[in-house]
């Protein structure tokens, strides 16, 4: 049996294979499946992508899955209000002793808050990545799980993927 965060308790989130990228969290939910936490903006700089920044105060509400290549986040500013949501292609999370550990694929999609913007992030960064060559099987499911997210993000059950 997976190992479980327990609600209201600190977890830390560890981006795989990004070392640098790990960060302190509170556990929502954890459901055995799906695991919920909430975490400020990690980051020391504002990030701006050009269609969204991420800066000091940023709230990330954040689900994870342990048989969906995926995660998906919530960010809302310092005053709550919803910016959107930040989607990244991922391995299927784990939990290893209180840490929940997340493999990055490099593919992303962004929804905005309003619904109306659906963009497809760093096509570029997934090909040079090679996991195509090295793992044929994980890049198609990761395409694929970028495709699901897409889909959901255009209406098809986006919000109540979040809420189950």
């Amino acid at each position: 049996m997976a190992q479980t965060l327990a609600p209201g308790g600190a977890a830390t989130v560890i981006k795989d294979p990004r070392p640098d990228v790990r960060y302190p969290a509170e556990v929502t939910s954890d459901d055995g499946t799906h695991v919920v936490v909430r975490a400020p903006w990690a980051g020391a700089e504002v990030r701006d992508f050009g269609f969204v920044r991420f800066e000091r105060g940023d709230v990330f509400t954040e689900h994870y899955w342990r048989d969906r290549w995926f995660a998906i986040k919530e960010v809302r500013d310092a005053q709550g209000l919803l910016k959107g949501w930040y989607c990244d292609v991922t391995r299927p999370a784990r939990v290893e002793d209180g840490t929940l550990v997340v493999v990055d694929l490099e593919l992303d999609l962004w929804l905005s808050a309003d619904g109306n913007t659906v963009l497809r992030l760093d096509e570029d960064e997934f090909a040079e990545s090679g996991l195509a060559e090295r793992d044929p099987q994980a890049a198609a499911r990761a395409q694929a799980a970028l495709d699901e997210l897409e889909t959901l993000a255009r209406g098809a059950g986006f919000h109540e993927l979040l809420a189950a």
